[in-house]
C-alpha cells in the first residue's frame, strides 16, 4: 500500500468532494482519481476497496471539519458562559458554510451507513466519540447546564446545519439571521447562571 501522506490526504479530500457532489453511489476510485487530478488507479493503491475508502473518508471528515485549535484555545480562555456558548455554536455554523462539501459528505456517509452495517458501526464509533468529547469539554469546562445540555445543542445545531445546507430557502440565509437563530437556540437550551 502507498505511504505518501500528502497524496492520501488529497485523495480523501477528493473523496469528500465526490461524496458531496455525486453521493455515495458516485464514489468510485476513478471519480476520486479524477477529482484529485491523479493518474487512474492511484486511489486503489491507497485504499484496499470502496468500503475502506468510505470508512477513511468518514474518519477524515472529522479532521477536515475540526476547528482551528488556536482559535478554540483563545475562546476557551474566556469565562464559560452562555454568551461564549453562542459564539462557539455560531462558529460551527460558519465552518459548515465554509466547508459545505465536508458537511454534505458527512450526511451522504450517514445515509449510506443505513445500508452498510460495517460503515454504520464505524461512523457510530466516530460520532459517539465526538459527542462524548463535546460533553466532556462542556462539563469539564464549567459551562452552564448538565451533561444533557451539550447533547441538546449538538442535536439542535445538527438540525440547523442540515436545513441550512440542504434547503437554504427554508430559513433566512443571511449570516445575521443565522447568528440570531443560533443565539435563540442556545438561550433556549443553555441555562443562565
Amino acid at each position: 500500500m502507498a505511504r505518501n501522506p500528502e497524496r492520501r490526504t488529497a485523495l480523501l479530500d477528493a473523496a469528500i468532494d465526490v461524496l458531496a457532489a455525486a453521493g455515495a453511489r458516485g464514489l468510485t476510485f476513478r471519480a476520486v482519481d479524477q477529482q484529485a487530478g491523479v493518474p487512474v488507479g492511484t486511489a486503489s493503491n491507497y485504499f484496499a476497496d470502496r468500503e475502506e475508502l468510505l470508512r477513511q473518508a468518514g474518519r477524515y471528515i472529522f479532521v477536515r471539519l475540526a476547528p482551528d485549535p488556536g482559535e478554540v484555545a483563545e475562546r476557551l480562555a474566556s469565562a464559560p458562559t452562555r454568551s461564549l456558548e453562542v459564539v462557539l455554536m455560531q462558529d460551527i455554523v460558519r465552518r459548515a458554510q465554509r466547508d459545505r462539501a465536508g458537511y454534505l459528505a458527512m450526511l451522504e456517509l450517514r445515509l449510506e451507513a443505513t445500508r452498510r452495517p460495517e460503515l454504520q458501526a464505524s461512523l457510530t464509533d466516530y460520532h459517539r466519540a465526538n459527542l462524548e468529547e463535546i460533553v466532556g469539554h462542556h462539563t469539564a469546562g464549567g459551562f452552564p447546564g448538565d451533561r444533557t445540555t451539550p447533547v441538546l445543542l449538538y442535536l439542535a445545531m445538527t438540525g440547523l446545519i442540515v436545513e441550512h445546507l440542504t434547503l437554504p430557502e427554508m430559513l433566512s440565509t443571511t449570516t445575521g439571521a443565522l447568528d440570531d437563530l443560533v443565539e435563540d437556540i442556545v438561550t433556549s437550551i443553555v441555562p443562565e447562571r
